[in-house]
């Protein structure tokens, strides 16, 4: 490994884990947790809170190599937008400044400001930038920039874009279809790959799963992740007279309808919903699948692709963006996306030929790439190309 400098890096991301939601943000943590394994790692996270009685509160906790600093503040619920959102943008950066008050006082300045994810977390970039000189970096992992949100957005929400983006040292983005679309947008030239660090590689290969059996983890938001689509290929598969199951980790506003879904689609003994559960229990449950169905409209990276082949299951994914990166002929199999005729023949293959797909090949494809070392070694190299210009 080469020689690196040690430097003091100031993590401001806009989704963290806190008391409200242990999983929200949880691939921002562990790219931080990455970047704590080579520097010096100072976290604030400002936090609404929702219904909290508490103006504002903080939370310390230091493990794993990184100081994390949660901050958080009561959310306005006024029925005026326009003044809710003022409101609300004054008591995140009063949160803010006040975390990072406490971050000079009890670690020092930073080095480097790295912010996750647009845009509030930038605000307090650009302001240590223009009051201390500290140069800051962007990491994209947004959808938004794909499905056509970003560009839906009003003229002063992308001015502010461009200003922020174009101060920025460096950005990087999780995988290349997101830094292509970024570039696309105008936003920053030369974007950097650095991907999300892929969990459960250091866990026991568990032994290949039920070739009938498989899985989708999600979000239950079907306009992004087509979780319909599967319900419905699942039932033409059943139909041809392929005993397959699925089961479904998440939740989210169309679990309800999903529901009702398979019940209309005669799915009742063939679909397990489970509900949010922790990323230890999506483990544990995806060890004993055969395969993992991914058919997202778009995906920025696609944790659960990564977490899927990290244990030795192969994956059905649509060509929507980040599991191009993943899957190969030996680990997996892409379709289009929308296509549930190819999402069916995919699945008549992946029962038929499960047996060629062996755990230990499939863990191999994914190598030590989204390793949280190879994370840290991707994410020093922008650190130190920022520091010797």
């Amino acid at each position: 490994m080469r020689q690196m400098k040690h430097m003091h890096v100031l993590v401001l991301p806009k989704w963290y884990p806190g008391r409200h939601d242990p999983q929200l943000g949880d691939f921002i943590r562990k790219q931080t947790l990455a970047v704590a394994l080579q520097h010096r790692v100072s976290v604030v996270a400002v936090i609404a809170l929702p219904g909290s009685t508490e103006r504002f509160a903080e939370e310390l906790e230091e493990r794993e190599g990184a100081w994390e600093l949660r901050c958080y503040y009561t959310p306005s619920k006024s029925a005026w937008l326009g003044w809710r959102k003022t409101v609300n943008l004054w008591r995140y950066w009063t949160t803010g400044m006040r975390g990072l008050r406490r971050v000079w006082r009890e670690r020092g300045a930073p080095d480097l400001v790295h912010v996750q994810i647009m845009v509030r977390p930038a605000l307090l970039a650009f302001w240590l930038r223009l009051r201390h000189r500290i140069p800051y970096i962007i990491s994209e992992q947004s959808s938004e920039y794909l499905d056509g949100t970003w560009a839906s957005k009003n003229a002063l929400f992308k001015a502010i874009n461009y200003f922020l983006f174009r101060r920025a040292s460096a950005v990087t983005a999780v995988g290349p279809t997101l830094a292509e679309a970024i570039t696309a947008h105008g936003l920053f030239k030369n974007v950097e790959v650095v991907p999300n660090v892929v969990p459960g590689l250091d866990l026991p290969l568990p032994a290949a799963g039920p070739a009938h059996r498989f899985m989708v983890v999600a979000d239950l938001v079907d306009r992004t992740k087509n979780v319909s689509g599967v319900l419905r290929a699942l039932a033409s598969c059943r139909e041809r007279g392929i005993p397959a199951e699925l089961d479904i980790l998440g939740g989210g506003t169309d679990e309800k309808m999903l529901r009702e879904q398979a019940h209309a689609l005669g799915l009742n003994g063939g679909v397990r919903f489970h509900g949010r559960i922790s990323n230890s229990e999506v483990l544990r449950h995806m060890a004993g699948t055969g395969s993992v169905i991914i058919n997202s409209n778009v995906e920025t990276f696609s944790v659960v692709t990564g977490e899927a082949l990290a244990l030795g299951r192969p994956v059905i994914a649509t060509r929507c963006g980040g599991p191009v990166a993943f899957i190969s002929p030996e680990n997996g199999i892409l379709i289009d996306v929308r296509n549930d005729d190819q999402l069916v023949q995919a699945m008549v293959n992946m029962v038929a030929e499960h047996h060629h797909y062996g755990p230990d090949a499939v863990r191999r494809s994914v190598g030590q790439r989204f390793s949280p070392g190879a994370v840290a070694e991707r994410f020093s190299a922008v650190y130190e190309k920022i520091h010797a210009d």
